[in-house]
């Protein structure tokens, strides 16, 4: 098994399975131009969290880490009409470009980018007793991903899903010398969720276009304020 047939498998089921739309591939374009890293979610992975917000009925989303907002989009064609999403990116280069690209599509006025530190935009949110989320996508920095965990939680309500991405890294989880900052991060969040009793979780494991990496699903059972 090598990485190019996970590629080919790939891109059979996008090509059978997913309806194309070049909205997408003028963003994917658009990140190549602008010589960002490649590294937003592939189709499939889309596909799917449009198909869960659909079928859950959520109506509002919080997403960390928008970068050309490949993954916004999709996050935002399972909303309903009066659903919102709310995105954090650290880089206003990237967000200027994220609402060039998303203009593309018809979201009216249901996305809203915010430039900053998701830390704090988070802990700014929660302190001003921000409208608790449905769905919380968490796709930013690596290293950080105990603290998206943690200020996530202010933020969500009994039920609400939390979905992170790249969490496998390769096998590198298990790895018995952990080494980069981005793996301990990743480390600590799974271990952050084992521990927790108002949480409940999975990791599935992917291979596909972006190698071998993985999901986290987590379900807040209760927070704090429904105790």
């Amino acid at each position: 098994m090598t990485i190019e047939l996970w590629k080919n498998v790939d891109r059979h089921y996008k090509e059978l399975i997913l309806p194309h739309d070049e909205r997408f591939d003028r963003i994917e374009e658009s990140v190549r131009k602008a010589g960002l890293p490649e590294i937003a979610i592939s189709a499939p992975y889309g596909r799917l969290m449009e198909i869960l917000i659909k079928t859950a009925g959520i109506r509002r989303v919080l997403e960390i880490g928008t970068l050309g907002g490949y993954s916004t989009a999709w996050l935002a064609r399972g909303l309903p009409p009066e659903g919102t999403l709310i995105s954090l990116e650290i880089d206003p280069e990237r967000a200027k470009l994220a609402r060039n690209n998303l203009e593309n599509f018809d979201f009216k006025n249901q996305i809203e980018i915010r430039v900053g530190n998701a830390l704090q935009l988070m802990e700014e949110m929660a302190q001003s007793h921000q409208e608790t989320f449905d769905l919380i996508f968490i796709d930013g920095n690596k290293s950080q991903y105990p603290e998206y965990l943690e200020l996530s939680l202010p933020l969500s309500r009994p039920g609400t899903l939390i979905i992170a991405d790249n969490v496998i890294k390769h096998g590198q989880v298990v790895n018995q010398i952990i080494k980069t900052p981005d793996q301990k991060g990743v480390v600590k969040f799974h271990k952050m969720v084992a521990s927790n009793p108002h949480l409940e979780g999975s990791v599935i494991q992917t291979v596909g276009q972006k190698g071998h990496d993985g999901l986290a699903f987590i379900r807040v059972k209760e927070t704090l304020s429904s105790q």
